[in-house]
């Protein structure tokens, strides 16, 4: 259960109505999923929320299903179960498939593992890695 509960459509306010409808308008859905019910006790929070992922979910240089993938790994790596669940959803319906997923999770796998071990280890970073304002 969501730590301060969830609110539904039909007891929220009217500020919060109006950002549920252009979440469903946006996502082209006739529900609100838990996450935006779970944060809607502060208007504030889910509008701030939404405006930021809809502008940064929105199209750009990256297609859907690359962005996508990316939140999926980020939430994997954070151990975001609702994250998780929520974007391969949104991944699966942009396009990703099965080979897609199994391959991402390894890429996700070996990133952490490697990480850890350069963190661990203290590597310097290689000249011909730095960028020119390091």
């Amino acid at each position: 259960m969501a730590t301060l509960g969830l609110v539904e459509y039909e007891a929220a306010s009217p500020e919060v109505r109006a950002i549920y409808d252009d979440i469903m308008a946006t996502r082209k859905t006739d529900w609100i999923n838990n996450f935006w019910k779970a944060i809607a006790r502060d208007p504030g929070l889910l509008r701030r929320t939404w405006e930021s992922v809809k502008e940064v979910m929105s199209a750009g240089a990256l297609d859907a299903l690359t962005k996508e993938m990316v939140y999926l790994a980020v939430s994997v790596t954070n151990q975001c179960a609702y994250c998780i669940a929520s974007h391969t959803a949104a991944a699966r319906k942009a396009g990703m498939t099965d080979a897609m997923f199994s391959e991402l999770m390894a890429v996700v796998g070996m990133a952490n593992e490697s990480n850890r071990l350069a963190s661990g280890f203290q590597v310097e970073i290689d000249a011909q890695f730095k960028t020119s304002g390091d």
